[in-house]
C-alpha cells in the first residue's frame, strides 16, 4: 500500500511538474505585425498589449517621439539590381542604415555584404531560409539565426550581430523569447507601405509621398531594396527630411537612448 501510494505521489509531482513547465513556456501563438499609416507626424500605435509584450523583451518598433531622429532599414531577402545605388546615396548624404539580409542574400552577394559592413552600416539578421519563424522549433530557429551570424562574421569580421527582423513580420513571445537569449533584439517599424512588389512599382514619387506622409520624430522605416521605386526616390527623401530639420541615426544609437532612459526612470 505504502508502494503504492509513493508511485502515485510520484505520478502526480512528475505531472504537475511538467503542466507547470507547459504553462511557462511562452506562448507560441503567431502575430502579424503588418502596418498601419501613420498620419499628422505621428505614429500608429501598437496598442498597449503589443507595446507591453515587445517591451518585456526589448524589442523596439520607434524610437523617442520627441525627437526628430529617423532610422533607416532595408530588408535584404535577394538582389534587384539597386543595392548599389541605395549605398551610393547612403554614402554621399553621410546617412547609416540597417541592412537586414538572409542567407541567399549572403551567398549570392558577397560583395555587397561587404560593402554594407565596410562604410559602417549595420547588417542584421533576417534567417537563413526566411521561413515563419512561429512554425519552426527551437532549435531550429537557432540554428537559422546562427547561420547567418556565423556566414556573415566569416565574410565582413562583423563579429556581433544584435538585430533581428523576422521574416514577413512574423512573431511571437516564444521567437521574441529564444531571439533575446541568443542576444537579439527584434526591430520592427513604425512606417512601411507596400514597395517588395517588383512588378507593382509606381515611380519615385509613391515611394518619396508614402514615405514624407507617413513619417514623424522616431520613425523606423522599412523599405525593400528590390524597389526601383525606393533607389531612386531615397535622395531626395534624405534631402527634404535633412531640410525639415530630422536627424539620421543608426540602431546602436537608438538602443543607447533607451538604456539611458531605464537608468533615468530608476
Amino acid at each position: 500500500m505504502k508502494k503504492a501510494c509513493r508511485v502515485l505521489i510520484t505520478f502526480i509531482s512528475l505531472f504537475l511538474f511538467f503542466l507547470g513547465t507547459t504553462y511557462a513556456r511562452p506562448a507560441s501563438s503567431a502575430i502579424h505585425w503588418g502596418f498601419k499609416k501613420g498620419e499628422n507626424g505621428k505614429p500608429a500605435e501598437a496598442g498597449k498589449t503589443l507595446d507591453d509584450l515587445l517591451e518585456k523583451y526589448g524589442a523596439v518598433y520607434k524610437g523617442d517621439p520627441n525627437k526628430k531622429d529617423i532610422y533607416l532599414t532595408f530588408d535584404n531577402g535577394y538582389e534587384n539590381g539597386f543595392t548599389a545605388k541605395i549605398l551610393d546615396v547612403l554614402k554621399k548624404e553621410q546617412v547609416p542604415a540597417a541592412f537586414f539580409i538572409t542567407g541567399h542574400y549572403l551567398e549570392r552577394e558577397p560583395g555587397l555584404v561587404k560593402r554594407m559592413a565596410k562604410e559602417g552600416h549595420i547588417i542584421g539578421n533576417h534567417s537563413w531560409f526566411h521561413p515563419d519563424l512561429t512554425k519552426v522549433s527551437d532549435e531550429r530557429l537557432k540554428n537559422e539565426l546562427e547561420r547567418v551570424r556565423t556566414e556573415t562574421e566569416k565574410l565582413t569580421g562583423q563579429k556581433q550581430m544584435a538585430y533581428l527582423r523576422p521574416p514577413r513580420g512574423i512573431f511571437s513571445e516564444r521567437t521574441l523569447d529564444i531571439a533575446k537569449q541568443q542576444g537579439y533584439t527584434h526591430v520592427f517599424w513604425s512606417l512601411a507601405f507596400m514597395d517588395w512588389r517588383i512588378d507593382q512599382q509606381k515611380g519615385w514619387k509613391y515611394s518619396y509621398d508614402s514615405i514624407m506622409k507617413q513619417i514623424h520624430p522616431g520613425a523606423i522605416l522599412l523599405l525593400h531594396t528590390v524597389s526601383r521605386d525606393n533607389a531612386e526616390a531615397l535622395e531626395k527623401v534624405i534631402k527634404d527630411l535633412k531640410k525639415q530639420g530630422y536627424q539620421f541615426k543608426n540602431l546602436n544609437e537608438l538602443m543607447m537612448d533607451n538604456t539611458l532612459k531605464e537608468r533615468m526612470l530608476y
